[in-house]
């Protein structure tokens, strides 16, 4: 998967996974952007490394639940760096998850602004640039819970369900201007975290699952690498989950 010359904006790349799509997109050849919105550590360590591989990276802070924020961000990213051909939406406010009789209404709100207005500043601010271009690629990150219905899941779960009629919806209303929009939705995802504390295996789960186990980031950075390449320049639309089957949308 060749990305040379191209240019990816990762949002929460200083996280579990957003770190491993950082190193993953620049492994196939691309100049990277890693939005932070608090670990500005996090974030410089992570430029140090992208650019020690050859690649250009640059770091920039964003609450990606503000409009402003997100074109501020646009527009020093353009100035450093010059068009963005790839987004990844990979950012999401963390909560406490409860049943819906004692889930705060704030985190219904902070669901929404994270997972829904995200993805429409996000496309807002970078589309443009892309149908001028006439080729693009933006990427959420969704969820296997937004086909499970799981008790204390209801925040989560309304959020990314509104994040995917956006995705959908995009998909066909840019699709002309060859720009294409999906989703990938992780299951339980194995971390660099899983890992320090070694707490990778979890027999309850991988029962559920049809391939016995847990996914590891690296395949979710994998299958971000191939929607943001050529290789899927036919699929847009698509809610795609890397899970090992433990969902399986139907037709």
């Amino acid at each position: 998967m060749d990305l040379s010359g191209r240019t990816a904006l990762v949002t929460g790349a200083t996280g579990e996974l957003g770190r491993v799509m950082v190193r993953t997109l620049a492994a196939c050849g691309a100049n990277v952007v890693i939005h932070y919105n608090s670990n500005e550590a996090k974030a410089e360590a992570l430029k140090s490394e992208i650019e020690s591989t050859g690649r250009r990276a640059l770091i920039v802070q964003a609450d990606i639940t503000n409009e402003q924020s997100i074109n501020a961000m646009r527009d020093k990213v353009t100035a450093e760096l010059g068009h963005v051909d790839i987004v990844v939406a990979n950012a999401v406010v963390q909560y406490k998850w409860t049943s819906v009789l004692e889930q705060p209404a704030e985190d219904y709100v902070s669901q929404f602004e994270s997972c829904v207005l995200q993805s429409v500043f996000l496309a807002k601010a970078f589309i443009p640039a892309m149908i001028e271009k006439g080729a693009g690629r933006l990427i959420g990150i969704n969820t296997e819970c937004a086909m499970q219905n799981f008790p204390t899941q209801s925040a989560y779960v309304a959020g990314k369900r509104g994040m995917d009629g956006v995705y959908r919806i995009l998909a066909k209303e840019v699709g002309e201007h060859q720009i294409t929009v999906n989703q990938i939705a992780p299951g339980w995802t194995i971390s660099e975290r899983d890992r320090a504390n070694g707490t990778e295996r979890s027999e309850g789960y991988e029962a559920s699952v049809a391939l016995k186990r847990r996914g590891t980031d690296q395949e979710i950075a994998n299958a971000v690498a191939f929607l943001a390449s050529d290789l899927s320049s036919f699929i847009t639309g698509a809610y795609i989950p890397v899970c090992g089957g433990n969902v399986m949308p139907t037709i």
